[in-house]
């Protein structure tokens, strides 16, 4: 069985059309079997991301309201959650300085790493991400990776 950890890259895809879009809402789809697992800042990332999309005219805003009240109705019911902690960020800083990566792709290292731990005997934990300098430090890290950009 596997379990999935989604940066605010893959789960934006669920609520946009872009590449990867179609495999992230499959993983949607398989979420009573197979756990998705966010960060708690996630919440705050997809919705500024969203927004500035909206804001910049790349999504029409009526669509972009659409995907934030679809995103905020799934935030309450369709992920498991890593808090953020005082030890997960001491892990992020680590991280960001070890990996060159920006602050809040820290946290969702760290944060992945903390699920990891988690679920490491009971199921393969898989991160998800677009972010190619993200993947590329949780491969360093010795953790599973996938880039929806890639299906």
């Amino acid at each position: 069985m596997n379990a999935y950890f989604l940066d605010s890259s893959a789960v934006v895809k669920r609520y946009l059309i872009e590449a990867g879009s179609v495999w992230v809402r499959s993983l949607f789809a398989a979420a009573s079997t197979e756990p998705l697992v966010i960060a708690r800042i996630t919440g705050a990332e997809v919705v500024a991301a969203i927004t500035r999309r909206s804001r910049g005219g790349s999504i029409a805003t009526a669509d972009a309201a659409i995907a934030l009240a679809s995103f905020r109705q799934d935030i309450v019911a369709g992920f498991s959650f890593v808090e953020i902690t005082f030890p997960l960020v001491a892990s992020a800083m680590n991280l960001a300085e070890k990996h060159v990566l920006r602050g809040y792709d820290a946290v969702q290292l760290a944060a992945l790493e903390a699920s990891y731990v988690l679920a490491q005997s009971q199921t393969t934990l898989v991160f998800i991400a677009a972010d190619v300098q993200l993947l590329n430090a949780a491969q360093a890290e010795g953790l599973s990776i996938e880039n929806p950009n890639n299906h």
